[in-house]
C-alpha cells in the first residue's frame, strides 16, 4: 500500500499532537478489523466470534470470511460493516425512535439506513436518500434485502428534502467526506486526499446540514458522522453550523459510553460529540455527534406541492391475491406503480405516496410482483420480506451447493423443487423464488443481484 500523504500526517500532528499522531499513523498501515452486523428480523447461522461492544448485533470476526459464496449474506441475515458506523444505534437508544419518520441524507450503500429500519419498525418509515443514481441503486439492493419494507429510497438533491420542513422526527447526515478513516483499508482514498479535498468536503457537508436542519421538527435529533479524523470535517463544521443557528441547537440526553471502548467523547457546543481512532478502538476511523432541535424552534411542517401521480388502487380480486402473501394484510395497503404492485403499512401509505408524488423514488415499501390472470408473479423483494406468509408458495430448503448454483443462475435439477412456485430456502433463509414447468426450472433471481465469481 502506498504512503499515507506527508500532509495527512502534518495535519495530525498540529491537531493530536506528536505522539498521538504517530500511533494513529501506525496503526493505519495495521490490518483493518472486520466486523458484521446481524439481521435481528431474520435467523443467521453462527458468524462472527466476538461481539461488537456498542452494537447489539455487532460481531467481530476473526479473519475475512467469504462473503459472496456465503448464502446467509446474500439473504439479508447480516450486513458487514465497520464496527464504529454500527455506533449510530447506540446513540439512538435513548431516544423515541420506533413509529417515528427517519431521513438518513447520504444514504448509500444502505448501513446505516438498515440500523434505522430496524429501529423504526412496522410503523416507522426511513427515507434515505442518494444524489448518485447508481450508488442509489445499491442502497436499494441492499434496503430490498434487508426486508423489513419501511424504507423509501429516494435520488435526489438534498435541497429537495429541505422542502419537507420539518416532517422528520430524526435527520442523520452521513456527510460525503475527504475519506481518511478508510486510509487502512482503501489504497485510492489515499490517493485522492488533499488538504484543498478537505476544505472542499467541509463546505459540502455545512452545505448539506442547513438542508438537514431545514427538515427536522422541533424537538427532533440531528445525526451527523463522518469517516474523517480532521478537525475541518468535524468539529469545524459543526461550528460554523452552530454560528448560523445558535439557540435553536440544543443538547440532547448526554450519552454515556464505556472507557475501555476506547471512544473519544467531547463536545462542541450543544453536540456531543464521538471520535473512533484505530490506535484506540477496534474500528476504522469515525466520528459521530448529536443534537437537538429546540422545542420552541421554528419548524412549522410544509411539504411540497404533488406534481405527479404514481400509485393507483389496486382492483379488489388483485387486493386478496397480495393479501394472501403477507402475514398481516390488515394492517398493510397495496397499490400499483407503473406495472408493478407494492404494498406498505396502512399507517404509512399517505407518507409514502407523498414521497413518490414530490421526489425521485427509485424504491418504496415492498415490491410485491406482478399479476398475471389473477395470480401474483413474486417479485424477489417479497423473497426478503420479513412479514412474507411462507403458507402462499411452496417453500423448498435447498444445501449449500443448490443455493450457490440458484444464485449463480446456473441449471438446477427439477426434480429438486415441487411444480410450479417454489420459494428457495436454505437454512431455514429464503433466498429468491423459481417456477418449475415439468422437466425444466425457470430461475427467478435477480440478474442483477447474481454471483459472477467461481
Amino acid at each position: 500500500m502506498i504512503a499515507l500523504p506527508v500532509e495527512f500526517k502534518e495535519q495530525l500532528r498540529r491537531e493530536m499532537g506528536e505522539d498521538e499522531a504517530e500511533s494513529l499513523s501506525a496503526a493505519l498501515d495495521g490490518v483493518a478489523p472486520v466486523s458484521v452486523r446481524l439481521n435481528p428480523a431474520k435467523r443467521c447461522h453462527a458468524i462472527g466470534d466476538k461481539a461488537v461492544p456498542w452494537s447489539r448485533y455487532g460481531r467481530y470476526c476473526d479473519s475475512r470470511p467469504q462473503f459472496t459464496l456465503d448464502a446467509a449474506f446474500h439473504a439479508g441475515a447480516y450486513y458487514v460493516q465497520e464496527a464504529g458506523s454500527q455506533f449510530v444505534e447506540y446513540l439512538l437508544r435513548g431516544a423515541k425512535v420506533e413509529g417515528s419518520r427517519i431521513l438518513d441524507m447520504c444514504a448509500a450503500p444502505g448501513g446505516k439506513t438498515t440500523i434505522y429500519s430496524a429501529l423504526a419498525g412496522r410503523d416507522g418509515l426511513v427515507v434515505a436518500n442518494e444524489y448518485v443514481r447508481n450508488r442509489a441503486n445499491v442502497l436499494a439492493d441492499n434496503v430490498r434485502k434487508w426486508g423489513v419494507g419501511n424504507v423509501v429510497v429516494t435520488n435526489n438533491d438534498t435541497q429537495a428534502l429541505a422542502g419537507f420542513g420539518g416532517w422528520f422526527d430524526i435527520v442523520a447526515v452521513d456527510a460525503p467526506c475527504s475519506g481518511e478513516g478508510m486510509f487502512r483499508k482503501d489504497e485510492g482514498a489515499r490517493k485522492e486526499w488533499s488538504e484543498a479535498g478537505v476544505r472542499m468536503c467541509a463546505a459540502r457537508q455545512q452545505t448539506i446540514l442547513r438542508d438537514a436542519w431545514q427538515s427536522l421538527a422541533a424537538g427532533g435529533l440531528l445525526v451527523y458522522s463522518t469517516c474523517t479524523f480532521n478537525t475541518t470535517e468535524n468539529e469545524g463544521v459543526l461550528s460554523s453550523f452552530a454560528e448560523q443557528f445558535g439557540d435553536e441547537i440544543v443538547a440532547a440526553d448526554d450519552i454515556a459510553v464505556d472507557d475501555s471502548w476506547g471512544i473519544v467523547v467531547g463536545r462542541t457546543g450543544a453536540f456531543q460529540t464521538f471520535r473512533f481512532m484505530p490506535h484506540r478502538t477496534a474500528s476504522e476511523g469515525f466520528f459521530a455527534a448529536v443534537a437537538r432541535k429546540a422545542f420552541d424552534a421554528s419548524a412549522p411542517i410544509v411539504v411540497p406541492r404533488p406534481r405527479k401521480r404514481i400509485f393507483a388502487e389496486v382492483a379488489a380480486s388483485d387486493g386478496r391475491e397480495l393479501a394472501r402473501w403477507v402475514r398481516e394484510p390488515r394492517l398493510m395497503k397495496f397499490a400499483s406503480a407503473g406495472d408493478v404492485l407494492y404494498g406498505c403499512a396502512a399507517s404509512r401509505y399517505d407518507d409514502i405516496r407523498l414521497l413518490a408524488q414530490t421526489l425521485t423514488v427509485i424504491y418504496s415499501g415492498v415490491a410485491m410482483g406482478q399479476i398475471f390472470k389473477g395470480t401474483l408473479k413474486p417479485d424477489w423483494a417479497l423473497s426478503q420480506y420479513i412479514g412474507l406468509n411462507r403458507e402462499a408458495v411452496a417453500s423448498t430448503e435447498v444445501d449449500e451447493t443448490v443455493a450457490l448454483d440458484y444464485m449463480r443462475k446456473r441449471d438446477v435439477k427439477a426434480e429438486t423443487f415441487v411444480e410450479g412456485m417454489n420459494l428457495v430456502v436454505y437454512d431455514g433463509l429464503p433466498l429468491g423464488f423459481l417456477k418449475r414447468m415439468g422437466s425444466r426450472c425457470n430461475n427467478l433471481y435477480p440478474n442483477s443481484l447474481r454471483i459472477m465469481n467461481m
